[in-house]
């Protein structure tokens, strides 16, 4: 069957407190599942927070005490992937035959990476994206992601794939989502701007696919009391205010853009619109000229350290 229900959740993060921010995901989960959606995509940095306004005491050359307190803090909001936090969304999934997309802000050793992670309708994660790139102060607090984690997977919707925020304005990070073969774009942000509308229909146009955008509506009072960067505004004084849509392979806008206001948003999709779409226009293959142009990615971990040499029975000290 070619057509599906997909969804995009518009939800704020409940700042510094990630048990509240998976139940609020969870609510939105199930509405999006009730509306009969098969796939729902939530905003980047939804589980860990994305702390708008905050410096963490940074200056050139500086840095402060209390900056480095709201490091631990953000840092303790964040998520191991074989953590608890994981398998919750993973049993959610499973529960509600749904495939979820979600921002989280991975914990790995001492770093954090801004990470889109991919739940497959039985529960278990089936892709992971960190940031290549983050943006800005974001260098400060997430580390970057390498070309390990770019992947195209297969999904009953289609072929799904997932880039995070400024990502989306890297043309060659494009070019190799679309030599996978996406249908079912991804794009988590906190972008909010006007002009970022127009940069997901270009992007639904370029590459002949599905993109589902889903944006963070955050307010002042999805913050702490000493979130010092707007202390003294109204709670509901708006810090991220949406912009989630949906479109389709030629620049159709299906639903949204959704502003100052959470809530979920569906569209029916079909893949039939693939091969429509791209009867004139194909990035990589009629439209391309590799005679002229190419890009190479490399798609290997890397590693600070490596550990080269004898046998696992010489590292034991047989």
């Amino acid at each position: 069957m070619s057509r599906a229900i997909v969804a995009v959740a518009q939800i704020g993060s409940v700042l510094f407190d990630t048990p509240a921010t998976l139940d609020r995901l969870e609510t939105q989960a199930r509405e999006a599942a009730g509306g009969g959606a098969r796939l729902v995509v939530f905003p980047e940095a939804l589980v860990g927070g994305y702390p708008k306004g905050v410096d963490f005491g940074a200056r050139v050359g500086m840095r402060s005490a209390e900056g480095r307190d709201w490091f631990r803090r953000y840092y303790e909001s964040a998520i191991d992937i074989s953590g608890p936090e994981c398998a919750r969304i993973g049993a959610l999934a499973r529960e509600l035959a749904l495939h979820v997309v979600v921002g989280v802000i991975e914990r790995s050793g001492a770093t954090l990476y801004c990470t889109s992670l991919a739940f497959d309708a039985s529960g278990e994660i089936a892709a992971l994206h960190r940031k290549l790139m983050p943006t800005a102060m974001e260098r400060l607090i997430w580390g970057m992601g390498d070309g390990s984690t770019l992947p195209v997977i297969e999904t009953p919707l289609g072929r799904l794939g997932m880039a995070i925020c400024w990502e989306n304005y890297m043309p060659m990070l494009r070019m190799a989502m679309y030599a996978q073969g996406v249908e079912l774009y991804c794009a988590p942000t906190v972008d909010d701007r006007d002009s970022w509308t127009a940069s997901m229909r270009h992007i639904a146009m370029e590459g002949r696919c599905f993109v589902l955008c889903a944006s963070q509506y955050l307010r002042r009072s999805d913050a702490p009391a000493d979130y010092h960067p707007i202390q003294g505004e109204a709670p509901e004084t708006e810090l991220i205010r949406g912009g989630s849509m949906i479109v389709g392979p030629l620049g159709q806008v299906l639903a949204g853009p959704l502003f100052g206001a959470a809530g979920v948003l569906v569209a029916e999709i079909d893949r039939l619109d693939l091969a429509r779409a791209r009867m004139d226009f194909d990035a990589v293959g009629h439209y391309a000229r590799a005679d002229v142009f190419q890009l190479s990615v490399n798609t290997a971990p890397q590693a600070a350290v490596a550990f080269i040499g004898g046998s696992e029975s010489e590292a034991d000290g047989a």
